[in-house]
């Protein structure tokens, strides 16, 4: 079996002019170092191996590595074999860069009028661990010992329909144990065949998008609402159609009107005020959808943890056929990496859907589904939000005292559904929280700014400030530094 140092060279020997053998592997050797395809401090084959690779003498193997030898361009250790140098002779000669392409000259990005403005609306941290970045669990609770015996196990013995692609959805092991979470959880009403597993739930909004709206077409949109929604709408050119919150969540028009074609909402947590969506205005809503044709998509991101009061019911198991399409993620319970989201389809969606998704993404990740099937099934699942919502509840109420003791309780949204894994801490209108969250970020506190979650330019200010990550020391220390931005020393 040949090296990728001997794959690489047997395509440059036949890229080189016709020549004597020997200046043809010369030119192939000098050449790959010079470009990098062989790098700095890299081994190079024996001459013998080289010489059997390649199907040469080993004379002239040797010839060409006593030339490269001679001219610096490797060196020889004793006992260990010919190696590429740190730094070519030829990097003296000059010390300009060498022209790039056919013309000498950088090829500018033409990116396309859509992605440029995905550029611009940008708005994914660069930084997501730390205090007080929202909407991260915290990782390190995860039970990652029992999850990775489960994994192994698994793992010994993987079936066929195992390591190829999936066309069904998912894992069949995995869309049970949700039908049967989901139903006891959620209240949602759904069977196997109605769950696909997508890839985090910016994966199944892109799908829907595609796959049920035209360019052109209406969608609403919670405002102030989550930036990854927008840009997904954006990028498929759906008209976005921002919707006021109050405290009984979005607020639909009174009458009947022209309806869109998604309408998307957070009900049981509205993404980022809070408020819940009050039964009066779910069963409005879904008449809305009813009688315009209109699909509903809840996004239902961090449900499960409410630290006081009664659980929240999904928006889909309102009522029986519910034209809802029920969005759920394993991100905020286990942790973000896994990238595995889900998606409970209305039934007159799942041939199509599951179809384009397995067109569009070519389902995977089959092991680790079957994986956290298990981990559902054998109550570990469960077990762990239970201790997550005492933590959490716990990390919570120690953020909500330092708000309430250095700023006040009217530093606090009225929107307090005690839930979730963030607090919103109010700014006075005028207050630049973009600003603000920019110098945090620089001193090592990440906050965001509740101004970015409006399209609208009279949208309130405010910091999303998340709890869930962050040990109490170490919240007492970055709210510190959170107070030297809020209130930076008058200059003299």
């Amino acid at each position: 079996m040949r090296s990728l140092s001997g794959d690489l060279l047997l395509q440059r020997l036949g890229e080189q002019p016709d020549d004597k053998l020997h200046l043809r592997l010369y030119n192939a050797i000098r050449t790959s170092i010079l470009d990098g395809s062989l790098a700095p401090s890299s081994r190079l084959p024996a001459s013998r191996e080289l010489a059997r690779e390649l199907g040469l003498s080993r004379n002239t193997a040797l010839t060409v590595y006593e030339q490269l030898l001679a001219e610096g361009y490797v060196f020889s250790r004793q006992g260990s074999g010919t190696f590429v140098v740190e730094t070519t002779p030829d990097s003296f000669l000059s010390t300009t860069n060498p022209p790039i392409g056919a013309e000498g000259e950088k090829r500018n990005a033409e990116l396309s009028e859509r992605g440029s403005a995905l550029l611009h609306h940008a708005s994914a941290s660069p930084k997501q661990w730390g205090a007080f970045i929202p909407g991260v669990p915290d990782v390190n609770a995860f039970p990652h010992p029992i999850f990775s015996k489960i994994q192994a196990r698994i793992s010994r013995r993987p079936t066929p329909q195992q390591l190829t692609y999936s066309n069904q959805g998912g894992s069949p092991e995995l869309q049970q144990a949700l039908v049967e979470y989901l139903r006891v959880a959620r209240s949602v009403r759904c069977s196997p065949e109605q769950i696909l597993i997508t890839e985090g739930i910016h994966q199944a909004i892109d799908l829907v998008t595609r796959m049920l709206c035209n360019p052109g077409d209406d969608a609403w949109i919670e405002e102030p609402g989550y930036w990854g929604i927008r840009n997904i709408l954006r990028m498929n050119d759906v008209n976005i159609c921002p919707r006021e919150v109050d405290e009984a969540g979005m607020v639909p028009p009174e009458h009947q009107t022209d309806a869109p074609r998604l309408i998307f909402v957070t009900p049981s947590h509205q993404y980022p005020l809070g408020p819940v969506m009050s039964l009066a205005r779910r069963q409005h809503l879904l008449a809305l959808a009813r009688h315009g044709r209109s699909w509903i998509v809840e996004d239902d991101y961090d449900s499960e943890f409410r630290f006081s009061g009664q659980p929240i019911p999904a928006l889909q198991g309102l009522e029986a056929d519910a034209p809802v399409i029920y969005i759920g993620t394993f991100s905020k319970t286990l942790y973000p990496a896994l990238r595995l989201g889900y998606v409970v389809l209305p039934t007159p969606l799942v041939s199509a859907l599951k179809t384009a998704h397995a067109e569009l993404y070519r389902g995977g990740h089959l092991l680790i589904q079957t994986a956290l099937a298990q981990f559902i099934q054998e109550g570990h699942y469960t077990a762990h939000i239970r201790r997550m919502r005492l933590l959490y509840a716990k990390r919570r109420a120690f953020l909500t005292s330092l708000i309430e003791q250095h700023l006040g309780k009217q530093a606090l949204t009225e929107f307090n559904s005690n839930a979730g894994l963030h607090l919103i801490l109010n700014l006075p209108n005028d207050a630049d929280d973009v600003a603000i969250a920019a110098a945090a970020s620089a001193r090592g506190v990440l906050v965001r700014p509740l101004s970015r979650y409006y399209m609208l330019p009279s949208g309130r200010r405010g910091l999303l400030m998340g709890f869930a990550c962050v040990a109490e020391e170490q919240m007492a220390v970055a709210f510190d530094v959170l107070l030297e931005c809020l209130n930076p020393p008058q200059k003299a």
